[in-house]
């Protein structure tokens, strides 16, 4: 009878469970389902990853980049420098339309050097590095010395007044602009060759071409000077600091 009864409750049971499958679900836990989760959405960016390639563009030329509009840049030129800018036009001119690919004339009404960009023009840089050649050549500079601006990236041109540094006048000032110089020069070509920059004087007014480094050093001997340092001392000076940074590159 037992046996019978046993059986009856058993067949009932799963009678029970049949008409209610809710009532025995297995509940999951929430940090199993994040985990899986997780696993799952690395798996998807892995394979996102591998799968997709960083997408290649072909160079956009300078004409597309400026919106087919033309460009123009005006160096103003000083009475002083008429004279060497139409000896040296070619030299100027020659590297300014076949390398960089631009326009350039000399506005006599204005006087100004203007360079303008074309349909040839690939380069957008371009127009700036040609103004900074022409700005340079009109700063004094040599026409092989300013030609570095257009070949090398690194190079800058930097300008001050010898009264910024100490404010001189009159045969004060004279005396400072002539320990720059140096007896027939001197000075001002140590400077140069140990820094390997060039330098311009023009009056009171010092220009700098090089790279950053180097116009650091060579302000700093200018300053120096100046200030009223002997040449001897800031030979010294100038040439500890080149041949640390010769060790150093």
């Amino acid at each position: 009878m037992d046996t019978e009864t046993n059986k009856a409750t058993e067949t009932t049971s799963t009678m029970d469970c049949e008409k209610n499958p809710d009532s025995f679900e297995e509940v999951k836990s929430k940090k199993s389902q994040k985990r899986k989760r997780d696993v799952g959405a690395m798996e998807m960016e892995s394979e996102d990853t591998i799968a997709s390639k960083r997408p290649q563009f072909p160079p956009i030329s300078g004409d597309k980049l400026t919106g087919g509009a033309d460009e123009m840049r005006k160096v103003p030129v000083p009475a002083h420098r008429y004279t060497p800018l139409k000896e040296n036009w070619l030299k100027i001119f020659t590297p300014i339309v076949e390398n960089l690919q631009l326009q350039v004339r000399f506005n006599l009404k204005t006087r100004n050097v203007e360079i303008k960009t074309c349909k040839e023009t690939q380069d957008i840089g371009a127009l700036t590095k040609a103004a900074d050649f022409v700005k340079a050549f009109v700063l004094g500079f040599q026409v092989e010395d300013a030609l570095a601006l257009i070949r090398l990236d690194e190079l800058f041109l930097e300008t001050f007044d010898v009264t910024d540094v100490k404010p001189l006048k009159g045969d004060h000032l004279s005396r400072a602009i002539g320990r720059i110089a140096g007896k027939g020069g001197k000075t001002k070509f140590t400077i140069e060759n140990v820094t390997k920059t060039r330098i311009v004087l023009a009056d009171t007014k010092v220009h700098i071409l090089g790279s950053f480094q180097n116009i650091k050093m060579a302000r700093t001997a200018i300053c120096n000077l100046i200030l009223g340092s002997p040449p001897s001392k800031v030979y010294g000076n100038i040439r500890a600091v080149a041949s640390r940074a010769a060790e150093r590159f």
